[in-house]
């Protein structure tokens, strides 16, 4: 994954927000700080774990809808 400008990463969250939906989930604990550590280590928000990890279980999960970016 290459490193995006300022500028991209702006224009990227202005687009998705604009197709994404708001969610709030409750996690144990240990789960929470697993991915804020995993978070500080990629340099990422702990939301953008949260989404990578989800759209790989689809991928995973579901392989023949292609992708969960409408790719």
């Amino acid at each position: 994954m290459g490193a995006k400008s300022k500028e991209e990463s702006a224009k990227a969250a202005r687009t998705e927000s604009a197709s994404a939906i708001r969610a709030s989930i409750t996690f144990p604990a240990d789960v929470y700080e697993t991915l804020e550590t995993i978070a500080k280590q990629k340099k990422v928000s702990l939301a953008w774990v949260v989404r990578e990890a989800a759209e790989n279980y689809i991928a995973n999960k579901w392989p023949l809808f292609g992708g969960a970016k409408g790719e």
